[in-house]
């Protein structure tokens, strides 16, 4: 449609409810918001499918702000849009409790759908939901009923096209031809050190044309019109993502036009106020809403009602021709994990070992995929390794909609597009690779914790056991920096039960997950020593001795069964030890104290045993214990050896509980 002065002065408004909230709050970024306001509102007027009086309705449009710096911009959208934020919530921008952040935050604000800032990760997470839309689409959609048909936007910026993230992303977007996937990119050509020439001068519509991209150019970034062309042929193209181009200024209108000093400053008190003289705005008062654009902006009200009506008149047919798709669809956009039973998780016998606890993952996941028809998932092109490959479910390419996803060898992208998937809704992912690579994944994994997200992450090859590929690949800290990161739950588990318990709890628990598992084969606990809580708890006891124990041997993982015959074989020197086996240290410390003390004895010293760092275990073992572990990297060779060779061997931890008693025993030196 043509512009108006009418959609000029909306695009103004946008622009000084940025401008301004940067001011009071003394802090922020008024440059992008200058210069990205004509498109972000041509989007959010000409082509946003949303409800502001629902932010959740399944069916909406997407809308990422990659460039989460530039929050101010997308918080005068939700307020003159008609989402729960009123005015008072911008003048509040970047304070303490309120509902406009520095930068967006998923679950905080009604109407954000991501959690952005560092750079890169909205764009992933965008190619994400756009995945998750083609799933969902094709997999409940009919020829006679649509469920859900709808976009993902997004707005990126220089900084987002420089992170490594976007190039993984972007190719893997291009090569499943994501055609509902449409970015603008806010070209103004400055970074915080100054003109991005200093670093980047890449040709990035060249990148993403060789990545299958279609792209466009809009030369002129304040011109309503072109802008609204450009996504409109985006549209058009239905077999590949779209990247619009488009040339903005930075601070656009200000004194500081093209500066880095506009990114991330206020104005000022003089250069706003030239700014508003500059655009015939009024200087006072600050947050000025002419009563128009309301009017204009706030239809949405009525349009996305409307649009959420119709929806539902669909999902009614939807339900009367196919009554269990629709009950399925239904639970899954509201979070529940369709036709989920605990029995479906298969039980393993000691006669069955022994077995790697990444072998144990692989059956309890296929049983679970058997079962819950939104579990979808892949590796970061180790599937068959990481046992993540379900068998009979096909693949999801540009042309298909199977349940295995195929990430290459891409795991910083893989994090944030599963991230995407889960905040999607519908969907229940899951992503793999080894776990000495969750160095390549922690921004995401960080995010998805910060995020809540209910997501699993499959670690494999988790310690120095897993031998010839060598220090490069042998884990020695990853253990102790994933628990570091609060609300992601780490699980690693002693057997092939634990694993299936494992995963019990990472379907249903509500935040992410990681289960670090094995390689080599480790024999299976009898199942009815495995209580049925005992991931939710965190530990438990899995042997006791005759009589009180002298000392507690805390362990996870493979090093359960080293404690285990550690244990034995201090029986044989009258020693009597406890077994503790903790397949997650943050749901034990999450327990009431009165289990923690009825499991970890206060009387008796603790000692604790991981093939891991040693510094992060003595809150729980005390000045009187010790810990058996690692504080140095691997070896290359063969598993078994390297695992002696670096003092993983029954001598070792008899020896430590030696030394722990005999200390105990020792008069106190005054």
């Amino acid at each position: 449609m043509p512009s108006s002065s009418l959609d000029e002065t909306c695009v103004n408004t946008i622009r000084f409810l940025a401008a301004d909230a940067v001011e009071e709050a003394g802090s922020g970024h008024p440059g992008m918001p200058l210069g990205a306001a004509p498109m972000a509102y041509v989007l959010w007027d000409r082509f946003l499918k949303h409800n502001p009086e629902n932010p959740d309705w399944p069916n909406r449009d997407r809308f990422v702000l990659s460039a989460g710096h530039g929050s101010a911009l997308l918080y005068a959208l939700l307020h003159l849009y008609g989402y729960d934020l009123p005015l008072t919530e911008l003048k509040n921008f970047r304070q303490l409790h309120s509902k406009t952040p520095g930068h967006p935050e998923y679950g905080h604000t009604p109407g954000v759908e991501t959690t952005t800032g560092p750079l890169g990760q909205g764009f992933a997470n965008g190619v994400g939901m756009a995945l998750a839309e083609r799933y969902l689409s094709g997999t409940f959609n009919t020829e006679e009923h649509t469920l859900l048909d709808h976009y993902t936007y997004g707005i990126v910026s220089d900084g987002d096209l420089m992170e490594g993230i976007s190039a993984e992303a972007g190719a893997l977007a291009g090569h499943l031809g994501l055609g509902k996937l449409i970015y603008l990119y806010d070209q103004n050509c400055i970074s915080i050190e100054g003109e991005t020439d200093l670093a980047f001068t890449e040709r990035v519509a060249s990148r993403f044309d060789a990545q299958g991209w279609h792209v466009q150019h809009v030369e002129n970034g304040t011109d309503l019109d072109d802008i609204e062309a450009a996504i409109a042929s985006a549209q058009e193209v239905t077999e590949r993502p779209s990247l619009i181009c488009v040339r903005t200024h930075i601070g656009y209108g200000s004194p500081q036009q093209d500066t880095a000093d506009v990114h991330g400053s206020p104005l000022g008190d003089d250069d706003l106020a030239a700014t508003k003289e500059h655009f015939g705005w009024p200087t006072e008062p600050r947050f000025h809403v002419p009563e128009e654009v309301y009017t204009h902006c706030r239809r949405t009200l009525r349009t996305g009602a409307e649009q959420e009506t119709a929806w539902e008149r669909t999902v009614e047919a939807y339900r009367e021709a196919h009554p269990e798709a629709c009950r399925l669809f239904l639970g899954a956009m509201e979070g529940d994990v369709p036709e989920y039973e605990a029995d479906q998780t298969p039980v393993f016998h000691p006669a069955d070992g022994p077995m790697a606890t990444r072998n144990a993952s692989g059956e309890t996941l296929q049983a679970l995929a058997d079962n819950i028809c939104t579990l979808v998932g892949g590796s970061a092109d180790l599937a068959p390794s990481n046992k993540t490959h379900l068998e009979g479910y096909g693949t999801f390419q540009a042309d298909k909609t199977g349940r295995n996803l195929h990430f290459g060898v891409r795991e910083h992208a893989m994090g944030a597009i599963t991230n995407g998937l889960a905040l999607h809704g519908g969907l229940l992912p899951f992503d793999a690779t080894f776990f000495t690579f969750s160095d390549y994944m922690r921004p995401a994994l960080r995010l998805a914790a910060l995020m809540g997200l209910r997501r699993v992450t499959v670690f494999t090859h988790d310690s120095v056991a897993l031998g010839e590929d060598g220090p490069t690949h042998q884990p020695v800290e990853h253990l102790m920096a994933m628990r570091a990161i609060p609300g992601y739950t780490v699980l690693r588990p002693a057997d092939a039960n634990e694993t299936a318990a494992a995963w019990r709890f990472a379907v249903q628990h509500d935040g992410p997950v990681g289960l670090v598992l094995s390689r080599q084969t480790l024999p299976i606990l009898a199942p009815d020593r495995v209580p049925h809580d005992a991931v939710e708890r965190g530990a438990y006891v899995l042997e006791d001795p005759a009589r009180t124990p002298d000392v507690t041997l805390l362990a996870t993982g493979s090093e359960v069964h080293l404690a285990r015959d550690a244990a034995a074989a201090l029986a044989d020197d009258d020693v009597a030890a406890r077994l503790v086996s903790m397949p997650s240290m943050e749901r034990f410390e999450a327990q009431p104290e009165e289990y923690r003390r009825a499991v970890l004895l206060a009387e008796v010293p603790t000692v604790a045993v991981e093939a891991g760092i040693t510094r992060g275990w003595h809150h729980l073992v005390g000045d009187d214990g010790a810990v058996v572990g690692l504080d140095r990297f691997g070896l290359s060779g063969p598993g078994e050896a390297v695992y002696e060779e670096l003092g993983f061997t029954v001598d070792r931890v008899v020896g430590t509980v030696h030394e722990v008693l005999k200390d105990a025993a020792s008069p106190a030196v005054s």
